[in-house]
């Protein structure tokens, strides 16, 4: 008969079992902030922890993003991606312990500026949730080693160095262009957001990075450093920018109506064109891996001397390699009419480089592995700290 102490001794070693092959299978992961964590070694899901991160998940691993950030409607989109939850975004409200868990998340991922107020977030996540939660650092120019990164996390190697390989092309291709620019004739741009048009992204923030990546003189500069800012249609005159991005398509058709608006030069000269926005905005909303098709858009958009490209074909590719969207005639024509995209002269390939990669991946090939899903264990719902934010800056009226 097996006495009592043999009895527990078994027990102890049936419960610790399972904790030495979950040790063994972990690895380990180096984040932008230098942060070692510690992961499962088979990631099946993957949890955004703001816009920008939902859109490097679905395009380098579509099947493995777990929920939207926010109730946004894309009808552009796949329909089995289109239809997944809003799980809530960690930028937002106080989140909870099990706002967390409870879509059992084997991986937090994060993209942004890398502050240490950031990986400080990171880690008590973590330690309240048990969820691994990594940063990476999505500035522009940093987007090739970003979605390199991201298919090495999520056991998408060969699509993310694919992705990453455009992303490269992208950005060296619109250098090569500024460097026959002489600097005094680049356009001076507004960008105009929100319903009202008078509030702004300032340079060197993640809302104005594709501006400053093309070239373009943002008038707002003198307002100093930030993230956005109100102005007034006073200051707008001062500026009088030569070209106007609008990202509210009702204050598109507004502003060309509007008798105050048409003081200015890029209003008079039909110089007004607004961002795309399906399914995410080319300029902002968020600032992520979307932002890439916005330089050749931009290059010929503000440098059309210089640019040959067959833009639509270049949008069409993009969107069917990095979203998986087949996009048709009807879709094309309405994005390029109040984008300022010519027609195509030359139906000639896309710039964009093949690699072997081709479009989004489908069910079953995004990098998404076989195997259980970690469920990390359910916590009370204690308040978990707030996102660090940067405020914005408000011009004195």
């Amino acid at each position: 008969m097996i006495s009592r102490r043999l009895m527990g001794f078994l027990a102890a070693v049936c419960l610790a079992v399972p904790a030495l092959l979950s040790a063994a299978a972990a690895r380990e992961f180096t984040d932008s902030a230098g942060r070692i964590v510690v992961l499962p070694e088979r990631i099946v899901r993957a949890m955004p922890a703001s816009a920008a991160a939902e859109v490097l998940i679905y395009v380098v691993a579509p099947d493995k993003l777990i929920g939207w950030t926010r109730p946004v409607t894309r009808p552009l989109l796949p329909g089995r991606y289109a239809r997944l939850p809003v799980i809530g975004q960690l930028t937002g409200p106080m989140p909870t312990a099990v706002s967390i868990t409870r879509p059992r998340p084997d991986v937090i991922v994060d993209c942004g500026i890398v502050t240490p107020e950031r990986a400080a977030f990171a880690d008590q996540i973590t330690q309240a949730t048990g969820v691994p939660y990594i940063l990476l650092d999505n500035g522009f120019d940093r987007t090739p080693a970003m979605l390199r990164t991201a298919g090495q996390l999520l056991g998408a190697g060969d699509r993310g160095e694919d992705l990453a390989g455009s992303a490269e092309h992208a950005i060296n291709a619109l250098r090569g262009r500024l460097l026959i620019q002489p600097a005094t004739q680049r356009p001076r741009v507004y960008y105009a957001r929100r319903p009202s048009g008078l509030e702004t992204a300032l340079p060197g923030s993640g809302a104005a990075a594709a501006i400053d990546a093309a070239g373009a003189i943002n008038v707002a500069a003198a307002l100093g450093p930030a993230e956005r800012a109100v102005v007034t249609l006073q200051q707008l005159r001062v500026w009088n920018p030569e070209v106007i991005l609008v990202q509210d398509p009702a204050f598109f058709v507004a502003v060309q109506r509007n008798p105050a608006w048409l003081t200015l030069a890029a209003v008079r000269n039909k110089k007004v064109f607004l961002e795309p926005f399906e399914p995410f905005g080319w300029i902002d909303d968020p600032p992520g891996v979307n932002r890439l098709i916005v330089l050749y858009w931009l290059s010929q958009l503000l440098y059309p001397s210089g640019s040959q490209d067959d833009l639509r074909q270049l949008m069409a590719d993009f969107y069917e390699k990095f979203y998986g969207i087949k996009l048709s005639d009807k879709q094309i024509e309405a994005i390029a009419k109040t984008a300022g995209i010519p027609p195509s002269d030359t139906p000639h390939l896309a710039a964009l480089p093949p690699l072997g990669g081709g479009p989004l991946p489908g069910p079953g090939t995004s990098g998404a592995l076989p195997g259980g899903v970690n469920q990390p264990g359910r916590r009370g719902p204690s308040p978990l700290p707030a996102m660090p934010t940067t405020p914005s800056y408000q011009m004195p009226r």
